[in-house]
């Protein structure tokens, strides 16, 4: 949640109904978790999770442990949940799917205080217990008014884009940002003339600015830096590389605070920075899928600032991995959006003027059609559909795999769109059509099934009543003409040294299955085989030395004697020390 945490201070002077916050002693026990030790409803509803659904109710607030809830509130100290404050955020999420954080505190005598900070309710849903919307009354824990239920039942999401940031002026916008902005709308909008027109103009006329007045979205789009820190400090985004995907702690993590106009492409070269590509090959033909796809990761990571909750105080973070991203955005997902309808429902934006600004300067898709992006380019590459199944109330995440599992897929649909004129070109829901034909399944929509049997990309089988479709020969003789090397691999000699680089640099020499463990299932036997040979190569990282079955693998003197070098190249994932493959040769660019 991000939220500043609370010292004991200032919960001393805190009152309960005010300040929204719960005071319980649990100085002799433990408050129950979940009540089940209790027989009355009632009384099985004065529990954490009775007390975190009755604050979340109430628009957020804090259970304290080990106060007295008597004004002013003396602490009397806890063993609540000792040693296991991050085993009871977990417990409370998976029981209710709220993200709650728990702190501990401790006063001038050393006793112990924790503190659970719950945030706000989802707008238009009502939380609750045993499935009763629980609300506090005095030192109750009842069933929420009729007239409470009703007002949450009917929120919708205000813009909070639109609003009026007070005390901010034009001279608090960052010009180089209004360029861009002015820039990328003139050419969107096919509007060369938008160029000249004065900043206030240009602003005014997006509704950026009325009058004198700068809403929320100018200050996001093309606030100074330094403003955005001081009124916004949740539209940071954070980028955290990993080089291996069961780690939990990050190898490196870059902070990027900045107008967006300027910050956007900032996000795209630092991801970019560790990307890599799959050859895929074909007779003469060939081309490279990129582990991450430019237009895919602007998309999701502009949807991302675009529609997250810029009342909650986290930040969009993003985590990359060597064939792995996730975006992880404030908020779930806008009023009617679900896992379901992702693809088809047109939602409300929750700051709308800000995606509109967006929109009409070509930054993301109208109407949801960015979501058809994401999905459209994604499958076309053959890799698997993006993932949103961790998405809960309190934030939306996006799982993007890098790995191409049907290189001969993505052949088969780059081919048709290269032969479709533009008003023609396949739709998210045409490939769709496809994956699931050639998973075995029926297609959704028959209507799509037979539009691309008459334009001779399926094939039927069987009989009149029992019909089914199959992708054509041409799909299979493309995947079978594909070259062996060619999109079998998820990784290229970046990806394998960038994980093998830190056993050796411990251990100093790796054996085959040492290298083989390492690496583990993400290539095959082969591939590492001929990465390995290109990486041990005269001039490359690795050297060889022994035979058969007592061969090792160690760094090269090279390497061995840049050891500051190798820590650097640890500490960024190699991004920048591998320059030139076709002479297989490693190089520090600086």
């Amino acid at each position: 949640m991000n939220k500043s945490k609370l010292t004991i201070e200032q919960l001393r002077l805190m009152r309960e109904s005010e300040d929204h916050v719960e005071f319980k002693r649990c100085q002799q026990g433990n408050l129950s978790f979940n009540g089940a030790d209790k027989q009355k409803p009632s009384d099985r509803r004065k529990c954490i999770l009775g007390y975190v659904v009755a604050l979340a109710n109430a628009g957020g607030g804090h259970l304290v442990m080990g106060m007295e809830d008597k004004f002013p509130h003396n602490v009397v100290g806890t063993r609540q949940n000792e040693n296991a404050l991050g085993q009871l955020e977990n417990d409370i999420y998976k029981a209710l799917q709220i993200p709650v954080e728990a702190y501990e505190l401790f006063d001038e005598n050393n006793l112990r205080v924790v503190v659970v900070a719950v945030p706000r309710h989802p707008v238009g849903k009502a939380l609750k217990f045993e499935d009763v919307a629980l609300w506090r009354s005095g030192e109750e824990l009842t069933p929420m008014p009729d007239k409470v239920l009703f007002s949450i039942l009917q929120e919708t999401d205000p813009d909070y884009s639109q609003a009026i940031c007070k005390g901010i002026t034009i001279n608090d916008l960052d010009k180089e940002a209004i360029a861009i902005l002015k820039e990328k709308y003139a050419r969107k909008q096919n509007n060369p003339t938008f160029t000249s027109l004065p900043d206030i103009q240009a602003l005014s006329d997006l509704k950026l600015i009325s009058g004198s007045k700068v809403t929320n979205a100018a200050v996001l789009l093309v606030g100074k830096a330094e403003i955005i820190e001081k009124y916004f400090p949740q539209a940071k985004v954070q980028i955290e590389f990993r080089n291996t995907e069961e780690q939990e702690r990050f190898d490196k993590r870059l902070s990027f605070l900045s107008p967006f106009y300027v910050m956007i492409d900032q996000l795209w070269k630092a991801i970019n920075d560790r990307n890599g590509s799959v050859p895929v090959q074909e007779g003469a033909y060939m081309f490279d899928i990129p582990f991450f796809n430019e237009e895919v990761i602007r998309e999701v990571v502009n949807n991302a600032f675009a529609h997250r909750d810029y009342r909650l105080q986290s930040e969009i973070v993003i985590k990359q991995y060597p064939t792995k991203l996730a975006i992880i955005s404030p908020g779930g997902f806008p009023l009617g959006v679900t896992l379901d309808n992702i693809l088809t429902v047109s939602s409300t934006p929750r700051n709308r003027l800000l995606a509109d600004v967006l929109a009409l300067t070509g930054i993301v898709e109208r109407s949801g059609q960015g979501m058809d992006v994401i999905f459209r380019l994604t499958l076309s590459e053959g890799k698997i559909k993006p993932d949103y199944k961790k998405t809960d109330d309190y934030q939306v995440v996006a799982i993007l795999s890098a790995r191409v599992k049907d290189p001969g897929f993505a052949l088969f649909v780059n081919s048709i769109q290269q032969e479709l004129p533009e008003n023609q070109k396949l739709s998210v829901f045409d490939i769709l059509t496809f994956c699931d034909i050639k998973e075995g399944l029926q297609p959704k929509d028959k209507e799509i099934a037979k539009k691309l049997f008459s334009m001779g990309y399926l094939e039927k089988r069987g009989k009149t009543s029992a019909i089914r479709y199959i992708l054509p020969r041409r799909y299979y003789e493309l995947t079978n003409n594909i070259a062996e090397y060619s999109g079998l691999t998820d990784w290229d000699d970046r990806q394998v040294f960038a994980v093998l680089l830190p056993f050796l640099t411990k251990y100093g020499k790796a054996k085959k299955s040492d290298i083989a463990r390492v690496i583990g299932s993400h290539i095959s036997e082969t591939q590492l085989r001929r990465i390995i040979e290109r990486l041990s190569q005269p001039g490359g990282p690795l050297v060889k030395s022994g035979k058969t079955t007592n061969t090792v693998y160690s760094l090269s003197p090279e390497f061995r004697g840049q050891m500051d070098l190798l820590q650097e190249a640890t500490r960024i994932g190699l991004t920048h020390l591998l320059k030139d493959q076709d002479n297989k040769s490693i190089t520090d660019e600086g």
